[in-house]
């Protein structure tokens, strides 16, 4: 009884983390040193690699500040319709990532709601890059608000009455006690934010054009791949987003770890 605990994670782990990623990494290998480098490299995919990274980034940019503000607000302002709001902010996890797509197109689109003021002004959401921002801001929006929102509330006020007290600044203050407790907690939101943003398909899918060298993201193009029934482009486009996500997992760490200590000295 007393292995069972460490028995079932070791089992857990073993059959949907890592016999996955190594059969992955195995099917990748047997291409190693034929055309891996060329499928990889080929302009479709360095496109795909491109738009993917740099709107996951920009979408991380986005939730960071607005999500910071939201659960700031939460956590230290009451006014009504507060716990509407913070209910509201799980929304993202409750519906499936197509109709969140669906619904983004409803709204943007020439006759949308909001799309029909903004074609006025020669601006176009869907079918274009911006319209996959939004659907990644979307879907990773959460993941800031929840990782930052439980430390925000353990921050005792008495410190910051402390700094007040001594003649600190408000902004001095946020720099020296509030900023460095959140900083652990910030960087695991961007990571869980951009890790979502990276493998969104759903809501992406209906919401850009897809056409390669345009908006094509990376996990439309494994799915094109399948559909075509080339797994041998499938499996190495599947594999560098792997290897990349995973190098990006541990520069995060690293910068966790520093994190800290920076915590510690302040």
């Amino acid at each position: 009884m007393f292995f069972f605990p460490y028995f079932s994670v070791i089992i857990y782990s073993l059959v949907l983390l890592f016999l996955p990623i190594g059969i992955l990494l195995q099917k990748a290998s047997i291409h190693l040193w034929t055309d891996f480098w060329d499928r990889a490299t080929e302009p479709v995919a360095l496109s795909a690699y491109s738009v993917t990274f740099s709107l996951a980034f920009f979408a991380c940019l986005i939730n960071t500040f607005f999500g910071f503000l939201i659960a700031w607000v939460l956590v230290r302002y009451q006014f009504k319709g507060r716990q509407i709001l913070d209910s509201i902010i799980d929304l993202p996890f409750a519906i499936p990532t197509s109709v969140a797509g669906f619904t983004l197109s409803i709204i943007y689109s020439d006759k949308g709601w909001i799309g029909y003021y903004l074609t006025k002004f020669g601006i176009q959401i869907v079918f274009t890059k911006i319209g996959i921002l939004l659907a990644m801001i979307f879907v990773s929006f959460p993941f800031i608000v929840r990782s930052i929102q439980p430390v925000i509330i353990t921050l005792e006020k008495e410190l910051e009455e402390a700094a007040w007290s001594l003649g600190a600044s408000s902004w001095l203050t946020f720099y020296k006690i509030i900023f460095p407790n959140l900083l652990p907690a910030l960087f695991t939101g961007i990571t869980l934010a951009f890790s979502r943003a990276i493998g969104e398909y759903g809501s992406v899918v209906i919401i850009s054009s897809n056409f390669a060298m345009k908006d094509l993201i990376t996990p439309v193009l494994i799915f094109q791949c399948l559909e075509q029934y080339d797994y041998t482009g499938a499996t190495i486009i599947g594999s560098v987003i792997l290897l990349i996500s995973f190098f990006l997992l541990i520069l995060v760490n690293f910068f966790q770890s520093w994190a800290l200590s920076f915590r510690n000295y302040s």
